[in-house]
């Protein structure tokens, strides 16, 4: 079983981890160009992307826990149709985004307070990016299949282009051309495509036989799509909810200046390389309690999800570690602005608590997406949100500032964690 775990654990950490790494790429070339504002145009444009893109993300996992469970089984025809709904689906979305892309900018900046010179960069950076829309929410719903697939490899090769590519193109771009974070944004559409690209050819080299179940009566059969949906529809509100939750974090940065804009900004850096590398052992969690479930495997089952938590928990505590014995000569490769790197210093505790709190729900969220129990993950969710992150960061403002923030997302991750916990046995130990 721990030979399964690492078997698809391991590539995706690694793919996972290239994504913080480009985020890490990103704000290190912002860091050292003249102005402070390039770090929080990249951060606050980045942020709006987050909020759209990844409310899509729905059809990473929906498409992962249903495929993962067809999978197991042996519904090979409807593995391959679970395929073709998601890319319709990702289409779909693709080509609203690009039609209400001004209005969507108008909102997103409305809502965004930053200084003139940052939210100007920003405005630049967001209509260039929205145009990787159809590549970006693609690669979900291709990403979550290959992962339902009980396949890593192929997700890691994806990351590693994509974001190899993203690297070099901002490089270039920035370094090279004097593009700013411009062309930051220009590197990323690139590269999205070419990760798009990547992925139909490892598709049609490894799958191509599955074609043969192409039907378009059994892909839009209507209690498959009303699954389809429902299970997503539960997933899209959990994301809008962590995405709004994070959306508000850089929003109130914003508030408090341009200097602690870059500073939370950089220690988010933190939090989101830790959950990628988590997540790589949640992602096995979705693949493999989806596939037990399917088999009606149930003492796997049981097993898979024990060992999971031990192997999560433990490269937690490594992060943890990591960061309290390197955090600032971290700090000094992504700034060489003294200011920002002695200013983080005030909140590095909470970058070291966090793998250890966050961990947890991460997990928790791998197991019930493989088991479609989408329900219990947005009403965990939503008491975290509206009834935990907001009451205890208004209360604690006027009394802790910026901490009052970092206070508010521990807090949000430890509800989600402990719900999850508690209602575990009747969505998930009840299964078995």
């Amino acid at each position: 079983m721990n030979r399964k775990i690492l078997d698809l654990a391991i590539p995706n950490i690694l793919s996972n981890l290239t994504a913080p790494l480009l985020g890490l790429v990103d704000l290190a070339l912002m860091g050292h160009l003249e102005s402070d504002v390039y770090i929080g145009a990249v951060a606050l444009g980045g942020m709006i992307f987050n909020f759209i893109f990844w409310g899509f993300g729905f059809l990473r996992m929906g498409t992962t826990g249903l495929t993962a469970q067809a999978f197991g089984e042996n519904q090979n025809a409807e593995c391959f149709h679970l395929l073709i709904r998601a890319l319709i689906v990702a289409l779909g979305g693709a080509f609203l985004l690009l039609s209400l892309q001004y209005p969507i900018s108008l909102l997103s900046f409305y809502i965004i307070q930053g200084s003139p010179e940052v939210e100007a960069l920003a405005q630049e950076y967001f209509y260039i990016r929205i145009y990787a829309a159809p590549a970006s929410i693609g690669l979900y719903a291709l990403t979550g299949w290959f992962l339902g697939m009980q396949n890593a490899k192929i997700p890691l090769l994806l990351a590693f282009v994509l974001n190899l590519c993203n690297i070099i193109a901002n490089y270039i771009f920035v370094m090279y051309w004097g593009m700013g974070s411009a062309g930051v944004a220009w590197g990323t559409v690139l590269a999205q495509y070419v990760g798009l690209g990547v992925g139909v050819v490892a598709y049609l080299r490894q799958y191509n036989h599955l074609n043969r179940f192409f039907d378009w009566q059994a892909i839009g059969e209507s209690k498959a799509i009303r699954r389809f949906f429902e299970v997503n529809q539960d997933i899209l509100v959990r994301t809008l909810m962590l995405l709004f939750t994070f959306s508000f974090f850089y929003a109130e940065s914003a508030r408090f200046g341009d200097e602690l804009l870059a500073v939370n900004s950089l220690l988010l850096q933190f939090n989101t390389l830790m959950a990628f590398g988590v997540d790589g052992f949640a992602f096995a969690a979705e693949s493999l309690v989806g596939m037990y479930i399917g088999a009606q495997a149930y003492g796997q089952l049981r097993r898979v999800i024990r060992l999971i938590f031990y192997w999560g928990m433990g490269l937690a505590c490594v992060f943890s570690v990591a960061y309290a014995l390197g955090a600032e000569w971290v700090l000094s490769l992504l700034t060489n602005k003294s200011n920002l790197i002695r200013l983080s210093q005030d909140y590095l505790f909470w970058v070291i608590l966090a793998p250890l709190v966050n961990a947890v729900c991460f997990i928790w969220d791998g197991i019930y997406i493989g088991a479609t129990a989408s329900k219990a993950m947005r009403n965990s969710i939503f008491i975290a949100t509206f009834l935990v992150f907001l009451p205890i960061y208004y209360v604690s403002l006027a009394y802790l500032d910026n901490h009052a923030l970092w206070l508010a997302m521990t807090a949000f991750m430890v509800v989600r964690g402990i719900t999850l916990s508690l209602w575990a046995k009747k969505w998930i130990y009840s299964l078995a």
